[in-house]
């Protein structure tokens, strides 16, 4: 099965250019959309295959912002369940089913998830934790997610649960309950395949681009590279830059989030073969989860602390964070985790809707409103229900403003690289690549037909092909696009560092 790629897809230097030159001699469109990560791409997907002319502009690059920093998790909604918040469980399971089966299959895969259970856990917690995952099986059959893409949960014995959580503290385990969710291959590269398929639709996606005094009768884009300014007469303005909303929408209060992770390697939790979920002492809904990732990381996460002070471009961990998340699993764990232990970190900013008390206790649900400017403004919410925000900002901005616009096609739309199961197993082509890049995958292996030695590894799970595919489809302007979103190399320092040559030699080679 030989796939190639098409030209209306591909995102790179040269088609950026032409779609601003485009945009000088033909400013007007129905469509402009502000921010580059998950929310932003949904919308831009759903505006153009509604058949309206659309932009997305990024100041930054694709995932530069919170989509990048996720659990990479496709959520069911259980933990809104525990807080009685029925219709955003829903939705989440809903939304997950759809991006499982239709959307990105080739992305996600079932997660089993195992909460350990030690004597002194207590009955209570046991048969809440068991009840819980039962609740989340019920939404799943509601969604109609089959059980042969999301199993059903069960109990195990302390043998099964040792199996696969091995580091596991053994003495007085009484068992483990299991259950299982979507896990994402990699959040931004979620993010990169949903502006290319907003591309394949038609929409100009554009990085290293601002949008700047955005007025009722239009807006002028600064292109950051070159500083020249290209004044844009959209019919309607999309606002989907997450925790910088209120810059363009004053009236949008937020309470930002931090949300810390850890790498590790797999080796120091045993090579585990599930998730390691470790309730909060205190809390009903909160966990900490060790997630074993296709390379063999673990990312081990997460916090959940009021932002304090301006939003920063790039968030970092503190340390206490990093300590904080070390004490909770070691809590309980045979062996224990150090400072040590921890190959690198990462923090990301959730934008959740203002409210009183402490974050972790504030609404995931999210919001869609059109300022007195005409600027329709989509904010809060998560990854998981990315597409059902984007249709409910398009249909706002559809209504107020009177776009001819077709109705929402992206529930029945697979993105790039998107094939089932039994599809992906016939593409003749090495299984990482098409762990990653689903029926891509015989084109990122073209990559090296010429030179073979682009197959082999520049570092663990990142190969010389895989960088010359970012910069020729993917919409990679520099290294840390490279190295830090279309691969996630850049969240060990170490490996970044060895990296950073092959990643410049394959924008060389491509200019």
């Amino acid at each position: 099965m030989k796939t190639s790629i098409p030209e209306s897809s591909s995102l790179n230097a040269a088609r950026r250019e032409a779609d601003l030159t485009h945009l000088e001699s033909s400013p007007e469109v129905d469509v402009l959309v502000v921010g580059g990560g998950v929310t932003g791409t949904g919308v831009a997907l759903d505006a153009a295959a509604r058949g309206l002319t659309t932009v997305l502009v990024e100041r930054d690059d694709l995932a530069f912002g919170t989509s990048r920093w996720s659990s990479k998790l496709v959520h069911g909604g259980l933990r809104y369940l525990a807080k009685g918040q029925l219709g955003i469980a829903y939705e989440s399971a809903r939304e997950r089913d759809t991006i499982m089966r239709v959307t990105a299959p080739h992305l996600v895969r079932p997660l089993p998830m195992v909460i350990p259970v030690h004597r002194h856990t207590g009955v209570g917690r046991a048969i809440l934790s068991r009840g819980g995952v039962s609740m989340g099986d019920l939404l799943r059959r509601a969604a109609g997610t089959p059980r042969g893409i999301l199993p059903p949960p069960r109990n195990l014995n302390a043998r099964q649960t040792l199996r696969l959580l091995p580091t596991v503290e053994p003495r007085d385990l009484v068992g483990g309950v299991l259950s299982f969710d979507g896990q994402l291959v990699d959040d931004a590269r979620f993010v990169v395949a949903l502006a290319r398929t907003a591309a394949r639709e038609g929409a100009r996606v554009i990085t290293r681009c601002s949008a700047e005094n955005l007025t009722p009768d239009g807006a002028v884009l600064r292109d950051e590279n070159t500083g020249r300014l290209i004044p844009l007469r959209p019919r309607a303005v999309v606002n989907a830059t997450g925790v910088y909303a209120n810059t363009l929408d004053p009236g949008v209060r937020l309470s930002p989030s931090r949300g810390t992770h850890l790498v590790l390697d797999g080796a120091a939790l045993g090579r585990p073969q599930a998730a390691l979920t470790v309730p909060v002492p205190g809390s009903l809904s909160r966990f900490v989860f060790a997630l074993p990732q296709p390379d063999g990381r673990v990312f081990a996460g997460l916090t959940d602390d009021p932002l304090e002070g301006p939003v920063p471009r790039v968030p970092h961990a503190p340390e206490e964070d990093v300590d904080t998340l070390l004490s909770q699993f070691n809590r309980v764990l045979d062996t224990h985790l150090t400072r040590a232990d921890v190959l690198g970190t990462f923090a990301g900013l959730r934008p959740l809707l203002y409210g009183e008390g402490e974050s972790a206790g504030l609404s995931r649900e999210h919001a869609v409103v059109v300022a007195p400017n005409g600027t329709t403004t989509v904010v809060g919410g998560k990854l998981t229900t990315y597409r059902a925000m984007a249709e409910e900002a398009v249909d706002a901005a559809v209504a107020a403003h009177r776009l001819p616009a077709g109705p929402c096609r992206t529930r029945d739309l697979p993105l790039v690289g998107a094939a089932s199961a039994e599809d992906l197993a016939d593409i003749d082509a090495p299984d990482a690549f098409v762990a990653r890049y689903g029926a891509e995958a015989p084109a990122v292996a073209a990559e090296a037909e010429e030179d073979p030695s682009l197959l082999q590894p520049v570092v663990r799970g990142l190969t010389g092909a895989e960088l010359r595919f970012g910069v020729r489809h993917e919409g990679a302007l520099d290294v840390d696009d490279l190295l830090d979103r279309r691969s996630r190399v850049g969240l060990v320092p170490d490996e970044r560092a060895k990296a950073e040559a092959a990643a410049a030699e394959a924008l060389q080679a491509l200019r």
